[in-house]
């Protein structure tokens, strides 16, 4: 498939998928007139990429893992470092539940205040 067919079955732009192949996280082959063309498989990759991406991974610590996650071979290095990013994605999650709960405290406040009409307390 071409890159503006790709782009669109994944959701993305051209441009991020011109970055993603930069960053050495995707390969296309290219056609005698030099256009970008795809397997099919792309799709989930670009996904992926995004989903690694949205959890607050790098390109640089994307990079490393997409040959496990595609070829299914693993080496030492890369478990340590998928460990290390999970951890770090447990801290985030960690703060983020964090956040919520006070958000939610202030919530039931500022609630309770606007049911009896008053203004909340600073």
């Amino acid at each position: 498939m071409r890159i503006g067919e790709l782009a669109a079955q994944a959701g993305v732009s051209v441009r991020a998928l011109r970055y993603y192949e930069e960053q050495g996280l995707l390969f296309s082959e290219r056609t005698p007139s030099g256009q970008r063309v795809y397997p099919d498989s792309a799709v989930e990759r670009v996904r992926l990429i995004r989903q690694l991406y949205a959890a607050g991974l790098a390109s640089k610590a994307i990079e490393p893992i997409m040959p496990c996650v595609m070829s299914g071979e693993v080496v030492p290095e890369l478990i340590e470092r998928l460990r290390a990013e999970r951890e770090r994605m447990d801290g985030k999650i960690n703060e983020l539940v964090e956040a919520r709960t006070k958000l939610d405290s202030i919530l039931a406040v500022a609630d309770a205040v606007a049911h009896e009409g008053g203004n909340c307390p600073r």
